[in-house]
């Protein structure tokens, strides 16, 4: 008996989490999609996308486990079982979700006391963001967009950091949502009513383009894009399931309500 050896990571965040906490010689393949950290696209192979996987290049680096995320990689992981790998698929949408898969990744591969000390360390930081937040004269009412065509709002994790940095999310009903399907706005005006005072959007590995937003019948009459307020955070920043939300994520949330209450509000 014995804890796993070699390690494929499908998604961004489990690479991360093992690279924080000096677990990445266990790591023998990663996803395509990964950029953080930096030095993991120059140092393991990249054998998957968040759809599509190299089935023989996987089996040909004999992991001892595969880590998935969520339904989008259910077909994935269906057919490496047939093939006989070992899989554990993750299925978190929440910031208490993100720590807790930080504390089973880890015990998996043995690793769990650093494991336990990373998240510890992840969630006094949270903690901490809170109480800044809920310091704020006025929260701002935020309008978050992951995807434009249909408009998708935000996934649970990023509504609720939106709270943690002391913010309103003008779509908080969505965020028991777990599939994108059920958080289209059908009315295409709907956002413009809830008049948030800041737009954010982060368009699942796509630039934000302004002007496709400017062009938008009706939402002329949107606030953000009138005061300037319409901001972009990358996806790889909020939308990973993972360390990166609650580092780099919650940080450019901060500062981007920071801005607007330092603004004068408008």
């Amino acid at each position: 008996m014995g804890f796993p050896k070699r390690v494929v990571c499908l998604t961004e965040e489990t690479t991360e989490a093992l690279y924080a906490i000096d677990a990445d010689e266990l790591i023998v393949g990663i996803s395509g999609f990964t950029v953080r950290p930096p030095h993991a696209r120059k140092q393991k192979p990249k054998v998957s996308t968040y759809l599509d996987a190299k089935f023989e290049e996987i089996i040909a680096l004999r992991p001892d486990v595969v880590f998935a995320w969520s339904d989008l990689q259910a077909d994935i992981s269906a057919e490496l079982i047939r093939r006989g790998v070992e899989v554990v698929c993750f299925n978190h949408r929440s910031v208490d979700g993100i720590l807790s898969m930080i504390l089973k990744l880890t015990a998996i591969v043995g690793r769990g006391s650093a494991g336990h000390s990373y998240a510890l360390s992840l969630q006094e930081r949270v903690s901490m963001m809170a109480e800044r937040g809920a310091r704020r004269e006025r929260r701002p009412r935020v309008y978050f967009e992951e995807w434009y065509d249909p408009i998708i709002t935000g996934i649970c994790w990023v509504s609720e950091i939106i709270e943690i940095c002391g913010g309103m999310d003008v779509y908080a009903e969505n965020r028991i949502h777990a599939d994108a399907k059920s958080r289209i706005v059908a009315d295409m005006l709907d956002p413009v009513r809830r008049d948030p005072d800041i737009m954010i959007a982060s368009w699942c590995g796509k630039m934000l383009k302004p002007e496709r937003v400017m062009a938008r019948d009706g939402w002329d009459a949107m606030r953000p894009l009138r005061s300037g307020f319409l901001r972009e955070i990358p996806s790889p920043v909020i939308l990973q399931p993972g360390p990166a939300a609650l580092t780099d994520g919650i940080d450019t949330m901060m500062s981007i309500f920071d801005e607007w209450e330092g603004s004068g509000r408008p």
